[in-house]
Parts: structure tokens; sequence; C-alpha cells
């Protein structure tokens, strides 16, 4: 009879909290290139399907040895992980997205713990456009500083619907595609039968304590700030009624290219 006790030499086990799939703001697509997604006190890393898993969390310790049945407490969705998500070709703006913990396996939809949370990345100013789509080029800044301002929300609305989103980065400077202008459309106008652009408005949100100020002798220099602008597009838009706002009507048409100078006041 053999005595020997057995030892276990490896265990392979894999456990998740949550999972991201990173999408592109205009198209929706998922982005396929590889990102650098950290969170304090978590362990996050890149699946073959290119979903971004968060195995582990400090918060939520007693989930990494509960396999079978999640410990009751803390409540689903009660607490909140603040995650970073920059692209390394610099072709989307860095961007914070938080992610409420933990997720119900019982949930349907996309509350449930199997359902990926989808985060949309924003094009950098020098991002690659698509065919057909309208540019909007904007440089943002304090109309009576000149300093630019970074991290602000733009939105660009037709009715009541939102068309397009983008950030500005630290000089202050956003790219806002808006894909799906068709190359003409009917008019509400009696006079003309079709049209080639479609009326909107351009919006800027910019909140004080998230975003940053760079003074213009800064910008024209080169020289980045200590802290570049990374924010929570989603946080800010849900507080854009009591945030510093700034707008404009824009004509926007396809393969079109706007260039606008918006000034935004502070308090």
């Amino acid at each position: 009879m053999n005595t020997d006790a057995l030892r276990e030499l490896e265990r392979v086990e894999w456990r998740a909290l949550a999972a991201l799939r990173p999408i592109d703001a205009v198209t929706a697509a998922t982005v396929v290139a590889p990102l650098r997604v950290t969170a304090e006190g978590a362990r996050i890393a890149r699946n073959r399907s290119g979903l971004y898993v968060i195995h582990e969390w400090a918060a939520l310790a007693p989930h990494a040895a509960a396999f079978y049945t999640p410990p009751a407490l803390p409540a689903p969705g009660s607490l909140a992980l603040t995650v970073s998500i920059v692209d390394p070709a610099g072709q989307y703006l860095p961007r914070l997205a938080r992610i409420a913990l933990p997720r119900d396996p019982g949930a349907t939809g996309e509350d449930s713990l199997f359902a990926a949370r989808s985060i949309a990345l924003h094009p950098a100013p020098g991002a690659r456009l698509g065919i057909n789509w309208c540019a909007l080029r904007v440089s943002l800044a304090h109309p009576a500083s000149g300093d630019a301002l970074g991290g602000a929300l733009l939105r660009v609305v037709a009715g009541d619907a939102v068309l397009a989103r983008g950030l500005s980065d630290w000089r202050g400077e956003a790219l806002v595609p808006v894909a799906g202008i068709p190359v003409t459309t009917w008019s509400e106008d009696e006079e003309a039968v079709v049209v080639s652009h479609v009326a909107a408005t351009l919006e800027a949100i910019f909140d004080p304590e998230a975003g940053t100020r760079t003074s213009i002798t800064r910008v024209r220099a080169g020289r980045p700030p200590p802290r570049l602008p990374q924010v929570d597009p989603d946080a800010i838009e849900s507080r854009r009624a009591s945030l510093p706002r700034a707008q404009q009507d824009v004509r926007l048409a396809a393969r079109a290219a706007l260039n606008l100078n918006l000034g935004l006041d502070l308090p």
C-alpha cells in the first residue's frame, strides 16, 4: 500500500469579477489593439477574445477563494472600481471607467457577471478617419486666459439624439467624428426638397476638478503638464447639468471637416 501523501504541484483556477470590452466610440467595433488596462489593487488580464478580465481586487479578496458560491456581502453593485485605459499607439485618448462590483451572476442582460461591460474609447486628434465621416476639429480654451482645457467632453446633438462624442487632449484639441451623415437627406423646408447637411449643436462640458488647464505659452512650446487629462466621460455626462458648458451651432455634411474654436467660461 502506497502511503505517500498526495502533493498538489500546480493549481489553475480562473475566477472573474467582471470583463471589459473596449470599443471604438464612433463605430462601436471592438478595439483589438493591445491596451494598458489597470486599476489600483486589482489584477486585470487580456484574454484571447480581446476582453480585459478583472480576476482579483483587494476590496473583494474573499471572492478569490469562493469559487462555487460568492459571498453575500458586499451586495452586488455596491462598490466601484476605477479602471484606467490607455492606448500605447495613441489612436485613442486615455480615459477612466468606473465598474460597479461585485457583478451579479444571477442577473440578466448588461448587469450579469457573464456580460462584458463595453467601454467606449474616443479618438485622439491624430486618429484615422472613415469614409464619408464629418470631422469636427475643436480647440477648447478659457476665453480670458487662453488656457487650454483638457479632458472636456464634446457632444454633437441633433434634436434629442447624441450623434457623436469626443474628448479634448491636454492642448485643448479634440477630434469628434460624426458617422452616418447622409450625402443628401429630406428637408423640412418646403422650399427645398433635399439638403446636403444636418443642423446640430456642438456642446463642450468641462469638470474643473478632473480636467486640466494648460497655459497657452506651454501649449505653444509643446510642453505637456505634469498630469495629463484622464477623465471618466460617462461621469461627466451624468453631471452635465451642473458643470460649466459651452455650445455652438454647426452644419454637418458627409466628408466635411469643420475647424472650430470654442471658449468655455469657468467659475
